[in-house]
C-alpha cells in the first residue's frame, strides 16, 4: 500500500528542521516520488554545448530516467529533445554521442524522420494514414522541445511544464559558473576526452550532500590522502611537492582549515565551499597563465576571477562543478540504492596546456574509478545505506550548528563545517516534493 503518494503530510513530517528520516535513503516509493515531482520540476545538466559544435551533432543522456538528446540545430541553436520515435517509442539515438546523418533524425525502427528542431519531417508510405485521426495526434507533432537554457555553455533543462524559472531556480549561484568560465582568456570551455563513469551503490541524495560536508575529509581520507601526506614529509626536502602531492594532501587538513573555508548556502538546494580559500588555494603558478589571463581582462579582473577558488558548487540536484580545477561531477540515479556519477574535464580555451593536465590528473586522482579518495567516499555511502537498515534509530542527525533563525530562511554564508548545506538541500527535498501535490483526505 502506498504510504507518501498521496500524503504530502506524510512526506514533510520526514524532515525536521535539523533531521531527517531514513526512508529518504531507503524507500523505493519515495524515489519514484521523487523523480516525478523533485527530478522533472527543477533544472537539471544535460551537457555541454561543445559537445555539439556542429549542426546535427547530437549528445544523449537520461534525465530523471528519461532517454533525451542534446542536439545543435540547423540554425546552431542547441536544443533538448526526447530520445523517443513519436511513433512507438523507440530511441532515435542509442550512441552517447554523434552527428545525424543527411541532417536528419531517423528512427531505427520504421524509419520516421525528424528535423533537427523535432518537427517530423517524413512518414514512410504515409497514405497509410488518410482517412484516420493522426494529423490531429500527438504522433503527427514529432518531438515537442523540452524547456532549455544554455548558460555560458552549460546546458539545463526542465522536464515538466511547470516549475520555476531558471534564473528564479538558481539565482546567484550561477556565479560559480561564471568563474570557471571565466577562467579561460578567452572566457570559453570545451569538455576536453571522454567521460569517466562509475555506480555508486548508493542513494543519490548521500552523494550530493558529501559535497559540502566538510567534517569528513580528515577522517574518511586519513587512509589514502593521510598516508601519501606522510610519505611525502618523511622525504625529508626534496624540493617542490609535485602536482599529485598539491592535490592530494589538502584532504587531510584539520578541522580549523575546513571551518575557516566557509560556505556558502542559497535557496533551492544549491551551496558552494571555499568562500574565503579552499583546497584548491595553493596550487604552483603554471606558465604564463596569469599573463594571458591580465592581457585578457586587465590586471585587477583577473586578478578577482584567479582570486577565487571554490571547492564544490552544488547544483542541485544533479551537478556539482570545480571551477578553480575546472572539472564537474554529474549524479543519474538509477534506483533508490544505485547511483551512477559522471566525471568531465574542461579545456579552458586560450590557457597553457598545463591547466589540462592538472585537470586531468586531479580527476584521475580523486575522481575516477580507479581513484583513491573517490573509494574512500564509496565505501562510507555504502555503508551508510546498509546501516540504515538497523532499527535501532530511524532519525538522520543534521544537528550540527543548527539555529532556530533558519526558520526565516536558510540562505546565508557560515563556518564550512556547518551542516546548513544538507539542511538547505531537504527544505528545497520537501518544498519540491509536496508542490501541487493534494492529499487524498482533501479531495
Amino acid at each position: 500500500m502506498s504510504r507518501y503518494r498521496n500524503d504530502p503530510q506524510a512526506i514533510r513530517a520526514l524532515v525536521r528542521p535539523d533531521e531527517i528520516h531514513r526512508d529518504l535513503y531507503i524507500d523505493p516509493e519515495l524515489f519514484d516520488l521523487e523523480m516525478e515531482q523533485l527530478w522533472r520540476r527543477t533544472w537539471l545538466y544535460v551537457g555541454h554545448d561543445s559537445q555539439v559544435p556542429n549542426p546535427g551533432d547530437f549528445y544523449t543522456a537520461v534525465l530523471a530516467r528519461e532517454p533525451v538528446i542534446m542536439i545543435r540545430g540547423s540554425d546552431g541553436a542547441v536544443r533538448v529533445l526526447p530520445n523517443r520515435c513519436a511513433h512507438k517509442g523507440t530511441r532515435l539515438a542509442s550512441a552517447m554521442h554523434g552527428k545525424c546523418v543527411g541532417g536528419v533524425l531517423r528512427c531505427p525502427y520504421h524509419g520516421w524522420t525528424y528535423r533537427l528542431d523535432g518537427k517530423l519531417r517524413s512518414v514512410p508510405l504515409k497514405s497509410g494514414y488518410e482517412g484516420t485521426a493522426f494529423e490531429t495526434s500527438e504522433a503527427s507533432k514529432g518531438l515537442r522541445e523540452v524547456a532549455s537554457v544554455n548558460y555560458r555553455g552549460f546546458v539545463f533543462a526542465r522536464l515538466a511544464a511547470d516549475g520555476p524559472g531558471f534564473e528564479e531556480y538558481f539565482g546567484e549561484s550561477l556565479t560559480s559558473i561564471d568563474n570557471m568560465v571565466d577562467r579561460s582568456p578567452e572566457g570559453k570551455l570545451e569538455v576536453a576526452g571522454g567521460v569517466l563513469r562509475y555506480m555508486h551503490d548508493c542513494n543519490w541524495k548521500m552523494f550530493v550532500e558529501n559535497l559540502n560536508d566538510a567534517m569528513h575529509p580528515m577522517v574518511a581520507h586519513e587512509s589514502s590522502a593521510g598516508t601519501a601526506k606522510k610519505t611525502w614529509e618523511s622525504a625529508g626536502d626534496p624540493g617542490p611537492a609535485p602536482m599529485v602531492i598539491e592535490q592530494f594532501v589538502p584532504f587531510v587538513n584539520n578541522y580549523d582549515f575546513f571551518e575557516k573555508m566557509g560556505v556558502r548556502v542559497y535557496a533551492n538546494g544549491h551551496s558552494y565551499t571555499g568562500v574565503s580559500f579552499s583546497i584548491h588555494s595553493k596550487y604552483s603558478h603554471i606558465g604564463d597563465y596569469e599573463r594571458r589571463m591580465t592581457e585578457a581582462y586587465g590586471a585587477e579582473r583577473a586578478q578577482r576571477i584567479l582570486g577565487e577558488a571554490r571547492h564544490n558548487t552544488v547544483y542541485y540536484p544533479n551537478l556539482t562543478i570545480k571551477g578553480a580545477i575546472q572539472a564537474i561531477r554529474v549524479a543519474r540515479p538509477v534506483a533508490v540504492d544505485k547511483t551512477l556519477i559522471e566525471s568531465w574535464t574542461f579545456r579552458l580555451v586560450g590557457a597553457p596546456d598545463e591547466l589540462l593536465a592538472r585537470t586531468t590528473t586531479y580527476s584521475r586522482l580523486i575522481n575516477a574509478p580507479t581513484s583513491m579518495v573517490g573509494h574512500d567516499d564509496l565505501h562510507c555511502y555504502r555503508s551508510i545505506q546498509e546501516g540504515l537498515a538497523s532499527a535501532g534509530n530511524e532519525w538522520v542527525s543534521l544537528h550540527r550548528n543548527h539555529s532556530r533563525s533558519e526558520e526565516h530562511g536558510i540562505a546565508g554564508t557560515f563556518g564550512a563545517t556547518n551542516e546548513a548545506p544538507m539542511r538547505g538541500q531537504y527544505r528545497a527535498w520537501a518544498e519540491f516534493m509536496t508542490r501541487g501535490m493534494t492529499s487524498s483526505r482533501e479531495r
